[in-house]
């Protein structure tokens, strides 16, 4: 049996050549040409919602794939954008929407938002190594936390950024071997035990998130040897990763539906 260890090193010694992949696919290659062709003729964000491909496309490039459904939401967060710090997206405390509010910038840019590399090609990167993650968390969700930890280990400035989210905060939680009970624990005494514990700034050089990960790996292997875990858990729809309480609030807010 392949350990998550071994299966993460596989796919991150030749990370190119693993996305190299992806993209082949038949589905991934007929979706990613629509997108390209496409996207540089929407000039604001009627038509962006409106072009359910490339709706979609952008969505799961940003790993908001389950979220597609609350368009009225994903509305806001564009049409909104980020400029303003009281704007919906930078209210948000997951900050995958402020990203997409970023990608595709209409309220900053207008009809010329989609023409910047960001929103093209950078879209299309995004898409493929969201998309490597899922396949590769079919097989084994240790090794897709693993390589969503090391993708945004780079963006970690504090211990709220790892509580933020809920892919992080799982990888750090089972690295630690922390409780169960922990993650119900007092938001700010969750941060000042990791601020104690870790060393944050270790997570801006690659060679000590490569260690930090090898140890979750390890750790995974030892509390899921037969992978017997919901990957709902922390990246699909059973739980909503990354919906926290008052997203669902917000979303409850809005008339949901409509393009």
């Amino acid at each position: 049996m392949t350990t998550t260890y071994t299966s993460y090193q596989q796919i991150t010694q030749n990370i190119d050549k693993s996305i190299e992949r992806v993209a082949q696919a038949p589905d991934v290659a007929r979706e990613t040409e629509y997108y390209l062709s496409n996207i540089g003729n929407i000039k604001s964000v009627d038509e962006f919602m409106a072009d359910t491909r490339l709706y979609n496309y952008a969505l799961k490039a940003h790993g908001l794939e389950d979220m597609a459904y609350a368009k009225a939401f994903i509305r806001k967060v564009l049409t909104e954008g980020v400029t303003k710090d009281d704007a919906f997206a930078n209210q948000l405390t997951d900050s995958r929407y402020a990203n997409l509010a970023t990608t595709l910038n209409f309220e900053a840019h207008g009809s010329a938002a989609t023409s910047f590399d960001k929103a093209q090609q950078g879209v299309v990167d995004l898409y493929m190594r969201e998309t490597l993650e899922q396949e590769a968390g079919n097989d084994n969700t240790g090794v897709r936390l693993a390589l969503y930890f090391e993708r945004n280990a780079s963006k970690i400035t504090s211990a709220m950024d790892i509580l933020a989210d809920d892919a992080l905060a799982q990888v750090v939680r089972t690295t630690l071997q922390l409780p169960i009970e922990f993650a119900a624990a007092d938001i700010d005494q969750q941060s000042d035990f990791l601020d104690r514990v870790l060393d944050i700034e270790d997570f801006q050089d690659p060679e000590k998130t490569g260690k930090f990960l090898e140890r979750f790996t390890a750790m995974w292997e030892m509390e899921n040897p037969s992978e017997n875990y919901d990957p709902l858990a922390v990246f699909g729809s059973s739980s909503g990763y990354g919906i926290s309480p008052d997203l669902l609030i917000s979303i409850n807010s809005l008339k949901l539906g409509g393009s």
